[in-house]
């Protein structure tokens, strides 16, 4: 209870406020309760928690999930080859976390992978959830794709960690190739842990970026986590920013690319038809026709003739003998339309 006294101008607003039935508001207030335009939506207030900043912009974090979409699609086309069966490997979010808050999200015991990716500093951790992990281990077997309650309970045995590292080969094999515009990275799996808690690659304040991702195949499904220390790729964060990382871009080539490009294209072949001319004939007259047969058309000798490369109308040409052979002699460049 406040101990706080009211002046008489306060004791006056408050009882003529009673006597009119209104509540009294303060002139913020009021301006606060004034009516909203009308199409103007709500502002949405987002609380910010000072015990964890987030270090990693909005650009950034756009590229990474744009990144990381394109090697997802990558990643379960690999899967789908290794499993024979369809595999759906989908970027579920890209997240700024703390390292205490990722450690405690995961499963006791779980398939945990530290990861070195030279040339950046520190490691990185591959979390595959054991839901996802020992079905995957049973089709590579050759058996069916569910996992019983109390295998998913349990660490892995050695046979079934290198059964595992196909997989984890193949998903950093994948990373170094999405990763490869922004900054060209050799992974290597340092050790495999199944305690989340005795796993400790940052303090337990550091911010991390956990990317996660939903792997589906047949009636299964489960989360596998990339966790990556912001500490590592502090320094690469500028090169996120801008946009030269994308695969897709529009740039001109220089000149060194296109006298390479020139080199490969000269030397490929191609198919190169001259049509002659075009006549419809009734069927019966087809299945009737003999060798020394003659087909009437509606083509003027003198016409020039269309020269095909692939299918596309490229030249217009006319018919002649050259050294006793059959020739065409080049008109004119068709234009493009």
């Amino acid at each position: 209870m406040s101990d706080e006294v009211l002046s008489q101008d306060e004791i006056e607003s408050l009882l003529s406020a009673i006597d009119s039935n209104q509540p009294s508001v303060s002139e913020p207030s009021k301006r606060a309760a004034s009516p909203r335009t009308p199409g103007r939506s709500k502002t949405k207030v987002k609380p910010y928690d000072f015990k964890r900043p987030e270090r990693v912009g909005k650009e950034q974090m756009r590229a990474l999930q744009s990144l990381h979409e394109g090697f997802g699609r990558n990643y379960s086309a690999s899967l789908a080859a290794l499993l024979r069966c369809i595999v759906d490997v989908k970027l579920t979010s890209v997240d700024q976390l703390t390292y205490s808050e990722f450690i405690f999200s995961l499963e006791n015991p779980t398939c945990i992978n530290i990861i070195e990716a030279d040339p950046m500093d520190g490691n990185w951790i591959l979390d595959v959830n054991p839901a996802v992990i020992f079905p995957i281990i049973s089709r590579m077997l050759g058996g069916g794709t569910t996992a019983t309650e109390t295998s998913t309970r349990r660490s892995l045995t050695e046979i079934e960690t290198r059964l595992v590292s196909r997989i984890t080969d193949m998903f950093l094999k994948e990373l170094h190739e999405a990763w490869a515009n922004v900054v060209k990275l050799e992974f290597s799996v340092e050790r495999v842990e199944s305690n989340p808690q005795l796993v400790q690659i940052v303090p337990p304040n550091e911010v991390v970026i956990v990317i996660s991702f939903e792997l589906t195949f047949g009636k299964v499904r489960g989360m596998m986590n990339l966790c990556i220390p912001f500490n590592s790729i502090e320094r690469f964060t500028s090169k996120l920013a801008s946009n030269n990382w994308t695969s897709y871009q529009n740039t001109s080539p220089d000149e060194e690319t296109a006298k390479m490009l020139k080199k490969q294209i000269s030397g490929a072949n191609v198919e190169l038809v001259v049509q002659l001319a075009k006549s419809s004939i009734p069927m019966n007259s087809l299945l009737t026709m003999r060798v020394g047969d003659v087909i009437t058309t509606d083509h003027d000798v003198n016409t020039p003739m269309d020269v095909m490369v692939e299918d596309v109308p490229k030249f217009t040409a006319r018919p002649g003998v050259l050294k006793g052979k059959y020739a065409i002699e080049i008109s004119e460049r068709v234009q493009k339309s």
